[in-house]
């Protein structure tokens, strides 16, 4: 090659910059671009930004992101979902074009992520097939199927006085720690191989609390089938906010693939919390409790969007089982009764009973399920009837009987009754039970097998019982989650093998009621 001039370099350089300066097209970008004029705890007042829309999302230095919460005349009040102490008055503010949305799909399942899709558990970047907004309308009403099939809870008591379906919203209420948590928590575990996908909300609770419910579900094994999305006590209340939205548009995403999702709000006092705030500090006019006059809707946009679909949109369905925390036992507050009055039945738990170390502390009085016997196996339904009056009316009897009243033998008799069956309906944390063992003891109640038993002695009788209905035929066991009734042979060969591991659990008469010849009193120191 000839070697060349200064010049001639000069030139082949020019002439491909004017090549390259025709072939390029200028790509013109339009931002709209406002500018942050105060700052508080949670929120931002933004200016310039005329064509915003109510719930967009806004970006801010640092990688900040908020929504567009008030959208007035001269003046946007944005909710913060970052660290918003970073920011100052003076700082760009831009449009994203968008409202929040979340990764969904299979890659989030045994992953912990935060309400904006950002990975927790430090095991690399969040897979996802798309993304959904986190707020989404319910589904049609025609679009929706009845409840039949039932979510087995493996809590004895629950299952067999306070069922719960699929696509049912079940409320558990009840004061600061009286194992609320606890009873989502056993119904997770139960899931275990039940086809049922679950997602845990954990909403502005303690970081130690969330840990350690996160190390149970990993422990159980049961981090493989669900998904934990968590806002913590520190974070902004705006990710408390936009936290059970997320979690519900994760769980939709599977129910209208057709599978059967179960979610947990833990709790949805705090959300209402963090929602009283935000309004608050963007000068919303407050309400009953200081709570803005939208509470109620809040909720209900929010649980609406469980149901069962028909079967032509796949059958899916998403059970929610909310938590809320009373105050003083007062169901009649303003948060309490809002729920009540939208979900399909409610859990209750009860200090006194948490006291007297009857747990699960559920008081079977005031909790109810709107949904009953619809979604329940034949072969609860079958025992289930006699067995929440016979507990009803010790209960009953039981208030009576503590003024010290003499007692004839019959009320002697249903208040011994009763006792045994609260006996029975305790049970221990992370422990559920199979079908076919909660019959056993079920039909065993029912039958007054346990009335011979000392009250001492019954947690050994108990647990005599379940370890002898794991030896129940498999066919058996099959009849007993699929039929449509439950047949006498069935009922026979249950109870024959429940007499047989209660024999050496029985007692004379005199032995095991103590108490013959006065009330109530010495009774009271079994519970």
């Amino acid at each position: 090659m000839e070697p060349q001039t200064l010049q001639e370099i000069i030139d082949r350089a020019f002439a491909g910059l004017g090549q390259a300066r025709e072939d390029s097209a200028p790509q013109l970008v339009l931002r709209e671009v406002g500018t942050i004029t105060s700052i508080a705890t949670g929120i931002a007042k933004v200016a310039g930004l005329p064509g915003v829309g109510f719930d967009e999302v806004l970006r801010f230095p640092g990688d900040v992101y908020g929504i567009a919460f008030n959208v007035d005349e001269d003046e946007i009040g944005a909710v913060l979902l970052g660290d918003y102490w970073e920011l100052h008055a003076g700082d760009e503010v831009e449009r994203r074009g968008h409202v929040v949305d979340i990764p969904v799909g299979e890659g989030l399942i045994g992953r912990i992520i935060n309400p904006l899709g950002r990975p927790l558990d430090g095991n690399g970047p969040v897979v996802s097939s798309a993304r959904l907004p986190v707020e989404r309308p319910a589904a049609h009403i025609m679009d929706r199927a009845p409840v039949t099939v039932p979510l087995q809870t493996g809590i004895k008591v629950i299952d067999a006085l306070i069922p719960v379906g699929r696509g049912q919203r079940e409320l558990i209420l009840g004061d600061r720690a009286t194992g609320k948590t606890a009873i989502a928590l056993d119904t997770i575990l139960n899931q275990s191989g039940q086809n049922v996908l679950c997602v845990y909300c954990a909403i502005g609770q303690r970081a130690s609390g969330v840990a350690k419910t996160i190390a149970t579900l990993r422990e159980k094994g049961a981090l493989d089938y669900t998904i934990v999305v968590v806002t913590e006590g520190n974070d902004p209340p705006g990710l408390a906010y936009i936290a059970p939205y997320a979690a519900t548009s994760i769980a939709e995403h599977f129910m209208e693939q057709g599978r059967d999702v179960l979610i947990v709000y833990d709790d949805l006092t705090q959300h209402a919390r963090a929602y009283r705030e935000l309004s608050l500090l963007l000068r919303r006019p407050p309400g009953r409790e200081a709570f803005p006059g939208d509470i109620f809707y809040i909720h209900s946009r929010l649980l609406e969007r469980a149901t069962h679909l028909r079967p032509e949109l796949g059958g899916g369905s998403l059970t929610a089982l909310p938590i809320i925390e009373t105050e003083a036992e007062d169901i009649s507050a303003y948060i309490p009764t809002n729920l009540i009055s939208i979900t399909d039945g409610q859990i209750y738990l009860s200090p006194s009973l948490f006291e007297l170390g009857v747990l699960p502390a559920i008081d079977v009085g005031k909790s109810v399920s709107r949904v009953g016997g619809k979604a329940q196996l034949a072969a609860y339904r079958a025992v289930a009837g006699d067995l929440k009056l016979a507990y009803a009316q010790f209960e009953e009897l039981e208030t009576f009987a503590r003024f010290g009243a003499r007692l004839d033998e019959d009320t002697r008799k249903v208040i011994e009754h009763g006792r045994r069956i609260r006996a029975c309906l305790k049970q221990v944390e992370s422990a559920p039970i199979s079908v076919p063992v909660q019959i056993a003891v079920l039909l065993a109640l029912t039958a007054e097998l346990f009335d011979g038993v000392p009250l001492e002695r019954m947690t050994d009788a108990e647990h005599a019982v379940r370890t002898a209905a794991l030896g129940i035929p498999a066919e058996v066991g099959a009849r007993l989650e699929g039929a449509d009734r439950l047949s006498d042979e069935d009922r026979e060969a249950i109870i024959a093998i429940a007499r047989q591991a209660l024999k050496e659990f029985s007692a004379t008469p005199d032995a095991s009621r103590p108490e013959s010849k006065t009330a109530v009193g010495p009774g009271r120191k079994h519970e």
